[in-house]
């Protein structure tokens, strides 16, 4: 089905002809330090780079490369660095792999160094928690996966790989304190690894299960919120898990959904369909209405939940959040005659899926939510309290696949 409206997309751009405007280059800036809360990062998988734009003003500001496959970016708030978890091959597809974890300037998103790592980085279509930053943003873990699963440990201070560590059947990277992560294994325990001061192991623990994986598995997409994590299962049971003191507390889960919501078949779907705000204390969840195992399925609305209450505040419905082709954006200028731009918009806004995939939301006191669909380079922005739909803001790239909003707000 997804294909047809992306065909139907395609046909549709074709006939209007749309014209580009050519861009001007040589502009080179820095970006303002401190980073601001409405810098979204959107990782493509086809220009194998992230995009940095201002939701806000609709601005397209620059990108880090991120080397061969998927991978997910780590951003640091105690000094201008992102990492990025990068692999290289000696023919591009083929020959000797090189793994690094990159560090790149987050005013020049120029690249400032490179740790080599084991190369053993897990590549999946989704990257979501393969790689950590720890608490004190002095360590990050890398997750392996070859025929065995492990934690690369870098020491992103001193610039220098630690150790490899063994995670025994459990896989996926957590934060989970200055010294401290978890894996998530495969009866539903968590594996939990602590760090000494140089980066080696100090101590390795593994919880009782907090979830059927038989029953009901949770997603390894979760969100933090403070020191909380929030799985949520494919049958919509979120698993709190409360990583403050010195032990993992599984807190008493709660239901996405009620009876109704599961008659009218409401789930859970797309690539990353959570997104929490700490201090407003919201759950933003990507919801969509399929049969069993359409997890994957892109969403139609965003359900906000109350994270105290575990009580549903709000419904919003989405639009598509745009339409390009080959990075380029399809949208009317001064060479489209009525009725066109106004065809174009309803076929936008009523007659397209919203097809969402991808969800974040800022950080800061007048949060944005923004939304992406994985075969546009295009971001939907929405008011994160009211629901009200805002703005497109295109072309971001070629493909939008995870979405990233790193730097808190004033007050934060």
């Amino acid at each position: 089905m997804r294909a047809w409206w992306v065909c139907g997309v395609a046909l549709v751009a074709a006939t209007l002809q749309a014209q580009v405007a050519p861009e001007k280059t040589g502009q080179v800036e820095r970006l303002p330090s401190p980073p601001q809360p409405h810098w979204v990062f959107a990782t493509d998988l086809v220009l194998e780079r992230t995009s940095v734009v201002d939701v806000q003003r609709g601005l397209f500001l620059g990108s880090v490369p991120g080397g061969y496959g998927t991978f997910q970016p780590l951003f640091s708030r105690r000094r201008p660095e992102i990492y990025v978890p990068a692999t290289y091959y000696s023919r591009r597809t083929r020959g000797e792999r090189t793994d690094v974890l990159e560090i790149y300037d987050t005013q020049t998103l120029g690249f400032v160094a490179e740790i080599p790592i084991p190369p053993k980085r897990a590549l999946n279509r989704i990257a979501l928690n393969h790689v950590a930053l720890s608490d004190d943003e002095r360590f990050v873990a890398v997750f392996n996966w070859t025929t065995g699963t492990s934690l690369s440990i870098v020491d992103v201070e001193r610039r220098r790989f630690v150790a490899e560590i063994d995670t025994p059947g459990c896989s996926l990277a957590y934060a989970a304190g200055p010294r401290r992560f978890f894996s998530l294994c495969p009866d539903g325990a968590a594996f939990v690894l602590e760090l000494d001061d140089d980066g080696n192991e100090r101590r390795r623990t593994r919880t009782q299960p907090f979830f059927d994986p038989r029953k009901d598995p949770v997603t390894e997409k979760a969100v933090r919120a403070g020191s909380v994590w929030y799985f949520v299962s494919f049958e919509g049971v979120v698993h709190p898990v409360d990583v403050s003191g010195p032990e993992l507390r599984f807190l008493p889960t709660w239901q996405l959904t009620d009876e109704a919501d599961r008659r009218a078949s409401w789930r859970t779907g797309g690539n990353q369909h959570l997104a929490a705000h700490e201090r407003l204390g919201r759950l933003y969840v990507l919801m969509h209405q399929g049969e069993k195992d359409t997890h994957k399925e892109p969403g139609s609305e965003v359900w906000v939940y109350d994270l105290a209450s575990a009580k549903r505040l709000q419904r919003i419905p989405l639009r598509f959040p745009g339409a390009t082709i080959y990075g380029f954006a399809i949208e009317p200028d001064a060479s489209w005659r009525w009725p066109l731009p106004w065809i174009w918009q309803r076929v936008l806004n009523r007659w397209i899926p919203p097809l969402v995939t991808a969800i974040t939301v800022t950080q800061d006191s007048a949060p944005l939510l923004v939304t992406a669909c994985e075969y546009a380079g295009a971001l939907g922005i929405y008011d994160a309290r009211t629901g009200e739909f805002l703005r497109r803001v295109q072309p971001i790239g070629w493909t939008t696949d995870l979405l990233f909003a790193p730097y808190p707000g004033e007050g934060s």
